[in-house]
């Protein structure tokens, strides 16, 4: 049985940074992929970054592309999100799931945390 948990979340300011980690157990957990999804108040969820098995290649959703980043440590059996420059409407609870597939389309994961709160305002 895989279990997810996300950590990290909170409240900032405009500008601020902040970094979100997740941790999964089970076995599968070196050899699957990693994303980060996230649902604003009143909204479907979206993707935000996703990282394949290795770390090597990564995806990211262009509204926070070149704010936030994705990593992983399969030693530690965690995923990270650093959050950068956070803005007002980053405001959401941030998801972290797990699946086969190196892709931003949530369906597609199989395993999911049960989110942490981002919440961004002055």
């Amino acid at each position: 049985q895989v279990q997810v948990v996300e950590t990290g979340g909170g409240l900032v300011q405009p500008g601020d940074s902040l970094r979100l980690s997740c941790t999964a157990s089970g076995r599968t957990f070196p050899y699957m992929h990693m994303g980060w999804f996230r649902q604003a108040p009143g909204k479907e969820r979206e993707f935000v970054a996703t990282i394949n098995w290795s770390g090597g290649r990564t995806l990211t959703a262009d509204s926070v592309k070149g704010r936030f980043s994705i990593s992983r440590d399969n030693a530690k059996n965690t995923v990270f999100l650093q959050m950068n420059s956070l803005k007002p409407e980053d405001t959401a609870v941030y998801y972290c799931a797990l699946g086969v597939r190196l892709t931003t389309t949530e369906k597609n994961y199989d395993y999911w945390g049960q989110g942490t709160q981002v919440t961004v305002s002055s």
